[in-house]
Order: C-alpha cells, then structure tokens, then sequence
C-alpha cells in the first residue's frame, strides 16, 4: 500500500470482477476482513428506477406526424 492508501487490485482479482481501466470499486470491511467489488456508477444504479409515465414514444409515427406537418404547410404557402 502506498503512502497515499493506494492498492493495486493484482490482474487475477479484476478479471474475475471483469474490471477495467477507470471502473470503480467499493471496499467494505468487517470482522477483520475486507471485500473488494465492482461499484455501479450511480447512473446505471437509478436506471429504471422510475416507472415511465407513459409508454416510450413511437418515433417512426412521431416522424410521420412531423412529415405530414411539413407537407400541409408547404401546400398553404402554395395556396
């Protein structure tokens, strides 16, 4: 351990936690013990956490919307 509390997690250890440059981990302790363990990020850990109000939107209906939109206007401005 370096002056600064800095550990090196040996290769063995972040291949079996999948880690990789720039992941974060999370050290928990108790009973004389420490655990090493892949940390979410927090925005992953929130992801879904929240029901949608409403369903996902249909984009393609959206873009035929939009589309249908553009087309009566052009027509008014030719009327």
């Amino acid at each position: 351990m370096t002056r600064k509390g800095q550990v090196t997690i040996p290769i063995s250890v972040r291949r079996m936690l999948g880690l990789k440059p720039g992941d974060r981990v999370r050290f928990r302790a108790g009973d004389g013990q420490a655990i090493v363990e892949r940390a979410e990020s927090a925005l992953l850990a929130g992801f879904g956490a929240v029901p949608p109000i409403e369903r996902p939107e249909d984009f393609a209906a959206r873009r035929r919307e939009f589309e249908q939109g553009v087309a009566e206007e052009a027509r008014r401005d030719l009327e």
